[in-house]
């Protein structure tokens, strides 16, 4: 009995974007998931394309990231123009488009992704699939490895694994049966030693600061929560103190945000019952600069210049508590 169901016409599209004579740069917004499907494609294209490079376009500076990168050997770098010059074929994995301004100079010929498609900026490219359903990209590298006979090696399997884990939030979030299928395949072929080192190499001792600010700042916004933290090194670090706060009981949604590189960044969370995150990320934030995401998880990025004089706390506070007098409240 397959494991998997059968991909036989997308893999045929797949390799037929692919040239002996190509060079190809994988492009991703770094994080897990976006690390272990670049991976997964990039072993895909071995020995059917002249060179295949990953780059991402954000700085990687979150630990268990990093230590990913450093036990996993993935050989991610920087998008620099010198870099984006010597490749004349580019990938997108993990991500879409218009996530990121970064990522609209480049004209992709393969995008895979899954997370939701906005009816108003379907992406497009020769070879596109894109799976809303699916709790990561990690679990359909998977399925194309699995469709193509090829049997990941330790540590692409490992990588994926992770993958999968992180954005399911070890399945906690929405999965689907695929996901668990994926996991329990790649644990097979997976270090599990070295994936529980990468999962546990979370925070810096200095990014405690950031924590202390955020209690001192969090208020309530009718049912959910909000906290910004001001200045921030990394905006990975909305994300880790996000994803802290949504251990807290009773709390519905919550939203963290702060200021990185001239940029209004904005983490939401949720419980993806009674607000979809990504449509509240679009319709606050939509129209300023990039926003979007999934029922539990969105993420939006805003040029300060957008706020006019306004301070960036003011600002979220007021979009957050918009028709909601007398609702927002310290802790």
């Amino acid at each position: 009995m397959a494991i998997f169901r059968q991909l036989d016409e997308q893999v045929e599209n797949l390799t037929a974007q692919f040239n002996k004579d190509d060079a190809w740069l994988i492009l991703i917004n770094a994080d897990p998931d976006a690390l272990g499907s670049a991976l997964a494609l990039k072993r895909i294209m071995t020995r059917k394309v002249a060179h295949v490079g990953i780059g991402q376009i954000n700085e990687i500076k979150r630990p268990d990231n990093l230590a990913m990168i450093r036990y996993l050997r993935i050989p991610t770098r920087k998008v620099i123009p010198n870099l984006v010059a010597q490749y004349d074929k580019f990938a997108l994995v993990d991500s879409q488009p218009h996530h990121n301004p970064e990522f609209e100079q480049f004209d992709f010929s393969i995008i895979i992704d899954h997370h939701p498609i906005l009816p108003d900026q379907k992406p497009e490219a020769p070879f596109v699939d894109v799976r809303p359903k699916y709790g990561a990209t990690c679990t359909m590298l998977t399925e194309y490895l699995y469709n193509m006979r090829i049997r990941p090696a330790k540590l692409l399997a490992t990588a994926l694994m992770y993958g999968i884990k992180s954005d399911t939030r070890s399945f906690e979030r929405e999965f689907t049966d695929t996901d668990m299928a994926a996991f329990k395949y790649l644990n097979k072929f997976a270090d599990i030693k070295l994936m529980n080192r990468i999962s546990r190499s979370e925070f810096h001792l200095d990014w405690m600061r950031y924590f202390s600010r955020s209690f001192y700042n969090l208020r309530r916004v009718g049912q959910g929560l909000f906290a910004h933290a001001g200045n921030v090194e990394n905006p990975d670090i909305l994300v880790i103190v996000a994803d802290f706060f949504t251990r807290i009981h009773g709390v519905p949604w919550l939203v963290v945000s702060g200021v990185y590189d001239d940029k209004l960044v904005v983490i939401f969370r949720g419980d993806g019952m009674r607000r979809d995150m990504g449509k509240m990320a679009g319709n606050l934030l939509g129209d300023l600069g990039s926003a979007g995401g999934h029922k539990e998880a969105a993420r939006a990025e805003v040029p300060l210049e957008s706020l006019g004089d306004e301070d960036p706390e003011i600002f979220m506070l007021k979009k957050l508590g918009k028709g909601k007098r007398g609702v927002i409240k310290r802790i």
